[in-house]
C-alpha cells in the first residue's frame, strides 16, 4: 500500500527547471533513499511534499489520515521554548489519545451507549499503541540517549545549545513523534558513528515509511531499501530497488551497456556508410550483356540503376535515423593527466613539516604539529569540525602562513588543490574560461578533454561560475584538478556535493594516482575506500590512528 504518492512533480525557479515530472511511490513501511547532484532539487521536493513549497505541475498524495513528520537541515523553533516544551509539542498527539482515552474510560463506568464508546476506546487505544504511548517515558529515554543529547537539562533553553546539539535535538523530537511518513534531509550531519550506528538500527525497524535524502552512502547502504535517483540534466526520476551498493551496480550495469550500445552504433555506422560506397561503386562497374539489342540493354542498365539506387537510399535512410538520433559517446574514465611525471619525487621527501602552529585570535588551532610525506603518502585527515583539517591544508598550498614553525615543499612538487569553497573560481567567467584558467594547450583541444570528461555538456561550458550549483562548481573544480599535472594532491572534502557517480570515478582515479595524496574528509565510505593511513587532528595535535577507528563524522 503507497503511504506516499509524488505525481509528475515539476517546479521551475525563473527560467531554471528544477524538477521534471518527477514521479515515485513511497510504500508503506518501506525505506527510500532520495539522491543526486548538490542542486538538483531533492530538499525542494521535500519541501512541496510537506506542502511549504508549491509545485508548478503534479500532484502530491498521502494515504488519508497519515501523519507526516518532516527533518530539514535547520530547525525552527520559538523563542523561549525549553527542551520540556519541545518535547510537550512534539508528543502533543500522544498525550491527546491518551487524554481521550481517559475521558472513554470515565464514560465506561457510567455504562451510557456502551457499545459506542467501547468501538471508539478500540480506535483510539490502537493510535495510542502505534505512537509508542504504552512505553512513552522508555522511547524518550532510549531516543535521547542514542542521540547523545540526554545529557542536556530539560528546562535549558534550545536556543542556548550549540549548532550540533540542536540538530540532534531535532532529530530527536521528530522519532519521538513516530510520524506514519518521515521525510529526513541529511540527517546524519552532527553525528558521530556511535549516533550514526544507533540511527541506522533505529531506522531499520521503523514501522512508518521513511525517506530519506543523504550524501552518506555507508548510511543508505544500512537503511534503504530502494533509491530513487533525480538525474543532474533530465531532473527527471530513476528508481533503483535495493541499498546503495545495489544502486551503484546498477549505474555500473548501465553504463557497461552505454558504452557497448555506442560501440555496437559506431560499427553499423561504418558498415551502413561502407555499404553505400561499395554499391555505387559496384554500380559503376556495370558491364552490360554482349548482346547486340540497344534497346534491351539500354532498359536491363536501367533496371539496374534502378535497384542500386532503391539499395543505396535505403542504406542512407536507415544511417539518417541513427545519425538523426545517435547514442551520445560516453565520457572517458575520470583520471589525473601523466603529463607531468610524478615519479620525479622518487627517493625525495614532498613536504617536510616542522613544528607548526597556527591560531585565531585566542583559539589554538594547530600546535607544533610535525610530520612528513613520502613520495607515496596517502593519508586522510579526520576530527570533529572545527578541529583545524582545513587550516592544515591552506597551510600546506600556501593560502595561510603559520604563526611559527616551517613547511618544506620540495622544488619538483606540483599541488592540485581542491578546497571546499572553490575560492579559484571567478564567478564571471563562463565554465570553460574557469576551466582553461592556466592550463597548457591549445583551446581547442582543452575543451575536447573537457567534454570527454563528462563532467559538462556542451550546452553548459558557456555558463558564467555564478550560475553554476554547488554540485557543478565542484565538478569545474575536479576538472581543472584532473587537467591540472599535478605530482601531490590535497583535497578538502572531495566527496561534497557531487552525484554518486562521479564521486565513484574521482575515486577510482585516486586509486590510479601514483604520487602522494593528503585528504580531509568524513564521508565514512572515501575512508574505507581510500586507503593508507588515517590521521586524527584533535586538540591541535595529529594522532594517527587505525581507519576502522576513524569513522567519524
Amino acid at each position: 500500500m503507497a503511504s506516499l504518492s509524488v505525481t509528475q512533480i515539476s517546479k521551475f525557479y525563473g527560467d531554471a527547471l528544477i524538477l521534471n515530472q518527477v514521479s515515485f511511490i513511497l510504500s508503506t513501511s518501506e525505506r527510500l533513499g532520495l539522491v543526486g547532484a548538490n542542486g538538483v532539487g531533492k530538499s525542494t521536493l521535500l519541501k512541496i511534499i510537506t506542502g511549504e513549497l508549491e509545485a508548478d505541475g503534479g500532484a502530491v498524495q498521502l494515504v488519508p489520515g497519515a501523519e507526516l513528520g518532516y527533518l530539514a537541515q535547520a530547525m525552527r523553533h520559538t523563542p523561549g521554548q525549553t527542551l520540556d516544551d519541545l518535547i510537550a509539542e512534539s508528543l502533543r498527539h500522544v498525550y491527546a489519545l491518551e487524554a481521550e482515552m481517559r475521558d472513554l474510560e470515565a464514560q465506561m463506568s457510567t455504562g451510557d451507549d456502551l457499545d459506542a464508546v467501547m468501538v471508539r476506546y478500540g480506535e483510539i487505544s490502537e493510535q495510542f499503541e502505534r505512537a509508542g504511548g504504552y512505553d512513552l517515558d522508555y522511547r524518550i529515554e532510549i531516543v535521547l540517549t542514542g542521540l547523545g543529547v540526554d545529557h542536556l537539562q530539560r528546562d535549558r533553553l534550545f536556543a542556548t545549545l550549540s549548532g550540533g546539539e540542536k540538530a540532534r535535538v531535532g532529530l530527536a523530537l521528530l522519532l519521538l513523534r513516530a510520524p506514519d511518513v518521515l521525510l529526513l534531509d541529511e540527517p546524519t550531519n552532527h553525528l558521530d558513528a556511535a549516533r550514526l550506528e544507533w540511527l541506522e538500527g533505529y531506522l531499520q525497524t521503523y514501522r512508518g515509511a521513511v525517506l530519506i535524502v543523504s550524501h552518506d552512502r555507508q548510511f543508505l547502504n544500512r537503511t534503504v531499501t530502494a533509491i530513487v535517483e533525480i538525474e543532474e540534466h533530465s531532473r527527471q526520476a530513476k528508481r533503483y530497488t535495493g541499498n546503495y551498493d545495489a544502486y551503484a551496480a546498477a549505474k555500473r550495469l548501465e553504463r557497461r551497456k552505454w558504452a557497448e550500445g555506442y560501440a555496437a552504433q559506431q560499427d553499423e555506422i561504418k558498415d551502413l556508410r561502407l555499404q553505400i560506397k561499395e554499391t555505387a561503386r559496384n554500380n559503376n562497374n556495370y558491364r552490360p550483356p554482349r548482346d547486340g539489342d540497344k534497346i534491351l540493354r539500354n532498359l536491363q542498365k536501367a533496371t539496374h540503376d534502378n535497384t542500386v539506387a532503391k539499395r543505396i537510399r535505403a542504406v542512407e535512410e536507415r544511417l539518417k535515423r541513427i545519425l538523426d538520433d545517435p547514442i551520445p559517446q560516453p565520457p572517458d574514465d575520470l583520471r589525473f593527466t601523466a603529463d607531468f611525471d610524478p615519479h620525479v619525487l622518487e627517493g625525495r621527501l614532498p613536504v617536510v613539516v616542522s613544528g607548526v602552529s597556527k591560531q585565531y585570535d585566542d583559539r589554538v588551532i594547530l600546535r607544533s604539529v610535525s610530520f612528513t610525506l613520502s613520495a607515496h603518502s596517502r593519508v586522510v585527515l579526520v576530527g570533529p569540525n572545527g578541529a583545524g583539517k582545513s587550516t592544515l591544508l591552506r597551510l600546506l598550498v600556501g593560502e595561510e602562513q603559520p604563526d611559527s614553525g616551517e613547511i618544506m615543499l620540495n622544488p619538483a612538487v606540483q599541488i592540485g588543490y581542491l578546497d571546499q569553497e572553490g575560492r579559484g573560481l571567478n564567478p564571471a567567467h563562463t565554465v570553460f574560461e574557469a576551466y582553461r584558467q592556466g592550463l597548457p594547450g591549445h583551446e581547442q583541444q582543452l575543451m575536447a578533454v573537457l567534454l570527454r570528461s563528462g563532467l559538462f555538456r556542451y550546452d553548459e561550458i558557456d555558463r558564467t561560475v555564478a550560475q553554476l550549483s554547488l554540485g557543478q562548481r565542484r565538478k569545474l573544480q575536479i576538472a581543472r584538478m584532473m587537467a591540472g599535472r599535478a605530482n601531490l594532491l590535497v583535497l578538502d572534502e572531495p566527496t561534497n556535493y557531487v552525484s554518486f557517480d562521479v564521486l565513484e570515478s574521482l575515486e577510482g582515479a585516486l586509486r590510479d594516482f601514483p604520487g602522494p595524496i593528503i585528504a580531509a574528509s568524513h564521508d565514512r565510505r572515501f575512508i574505507e575506500q581510500f586507503g593508507g593511513e588515517v590521521w586524527e587532528v584533535r586538540g591541535g595535535e595529529i594522532m594517527v590512528q587505525p581507519a576502522e577507528a576513524a569513522l567519524v563524522r
